[in-house]
Parts: C-alpha cells; sequence; structure tokens
C-alpha cells in the first residue's frame, strides 16, 4: 500500500499568517496521525514563511514517539539546511532544487552537470543515517543519473500530471510517470510522488504508476478540508491507497 505523508507547510501557513499559535502545528499534526497518516512532510525554507526551524525538532519529537511513522523533511541541501536536518534526524530527506524566492518548488533536479556538493551533501545524510530523496521531473534521462548520487529513492513532481488531468488530457503524462517510475524500480531506486495531487487525480496517478511508495500531500489536504473536514479529507484519501 501506498502510504500517505501529510505535507504541513500550508497549515503552517495559516498560523503565521496572524503572527498567533492558532491553528496549533503540534496539535494539526497530531490529528493527521490519528487519522491514519503514516508520515509528515515539511518543508522549511529560509524566509520561514510557513515552516518555521524551530517546528522542526518538535515535530521530530512527536514522530519518534510513533514506531511506525516517518518524518520527511524537504529542502535545499544549502549547510543551514543541512545542518537543520541532522539536528532532527528525519528518516527521510528529500533534496529539492529550490531558489530561496520561488514560491513553490517547480521543476525536479538536472544531473548532466557538475554534480559535486549534492553529492556530498548526499553522503552527508547518508552517514547519518537518513534515507535520501532526490525530487525528479519524469525525465528516464535524469532518473538514471541518480544512482550514482547515492540517493536512494526519487520523488517525481507530478505537477505537469495534474494540470494534464484537470485539462482533461492525463493519457500521455500517466505514461511518462509510469516509464519514469519503472525505470527508477529497475534501478533499485525508491519511488515517491507529490505536488498537485488531490482526491480526483490520486486515484488515477496511482492505477497506472508502479510501485509508489509514498505521497506527500499538504495543500490539497487543507483545501479539501474545507469541504470535509480534516480528518474526513485524511479518511478519503486513506481509502484512494487502500483501493
Amino acid at each position: 500500500m501506498t502510504r500517505l505523508s501529510v505535507n504541513l507547510n500550508k497549515i503552517a501557513l495559516l498560523r503565521n499568517a496572524r503572527g498567533t499559535d492558532y491553528p496549533n502545528l503540534l496539535q494539526m499534526a497530531r490529528r493527521a496521525l490519528a487519522a491514519g497518516a503514516h508520515g509528515l512532510t515539511v518543508h522549511p525554507r529560509p524566509d520561514q514563511r510557513h515552516i518555521r526551524f524551530d517546528d522542526v525538532p518538535v515535530l521530530a519529537d512527536l514522530c519518534a514517539t510513533y514506531p511506525d511513522i516517518e518524518y520527511n523533511i524537504e529542502g535545499n541541501p544549502t549547510p543551514a539546511f543541512l545542518e537543520l536536518v541532522l539536528d532532527a534526524r528525519p528518516d527521510q530527506c528529500t533534496l529539492v532544487p529550490d531558489d530561496p524566492a520561488q514560491l513553490t518548488s517547480d521543476h525536479g533536479w538536472r544531473l548532466d552537470g557538475d554534480n559535486a556538493a549534492l553529492v556530498a551533501a548526499i553522503a552527508v545524510l547518508a552517514n547519518a543515517g537518513i534515507r535520501v530523496s532526490l525530487f525528479m521531473d519524469p525525465d528516464v534521462a535524469q532518473i538514471e543519473r541518480v544512482p550514482e548520487t547515492g540517493a536512494q529513492r526519487i520523488e517525481l513532481y507530478t505537477e505537469s500530471y495534474a494540470r494534464a488531468f484537470k485539462n482533461g488530457n492525463a493519457r500521455a503524462e500517466l505514461e511518462r510517470f509510469a516509464a519514469a517510475a519503472e525505470r527508477a524500480t529497475a534501478l533499485s531506486l525508491g519511488v515517491n510522488a507529490g505536488h498537485d495531487l488531490n482526491l480526483l487525480n490520486l486515484g488515477p496517478f496511482l492505477a497506472r504508476v508502479p510501485d509508489v511508495l509514498e505521497v506527500s500531500i499538504g495543500h490539497a489536504i487543507t483545501v479539501e478540508s474545507f469541504d470535509y473536514g480534516f480528518e474526513d479529507a485524511l479518511r478519503r484519501y486513506l481509502d484512494i491507497l487502500r483501493g
């Protein structure tokens, strides 16, 4: 069964918008786990516009009390980010080639250049016992370069699929993602997926794209909670994953 990691960024963004502790991030994380989520994801950006640096260890402590829950920290492997991750010791670190000014992640790694800094960062994390995943476009040629970096997984960046699904022409994108996942699996890489997945498009994606170990979803869960409530939205995702 594909596992659901709940991205808490948008909940943190709501909290920060009023300069208070409402909604309380730790309480919402507990609610997500109580509802059946298999993990938590955060993406602390340099401007701390949603997840703050001091949120990271608090959530690490929470996840440590659940033996089957995984904690995933996403971000660009700057020295400050790596220090934060090494202190928190999550189960997984997803490295994303974000510019500090980006509104949200919008592309995967290109590995046909000089990867020395990335390889060094992956080695530091791996030596600390942290699984490393690389945020990747569904580009088989790029995915074939992942093993030489030392990363153990990829996270397929699914925005192009979500856009095609919304426009009613997702078939070609699904085939592209299926080919990328199949090649990653053949290379002994684990496959995660995330970005703009929601209750409408997740089922068709998983029905065609093989061996997805984890999906990371946050924005859609927050929005869909307006319609269904937080726990019911999560239940609907878990029903899709079980299906």
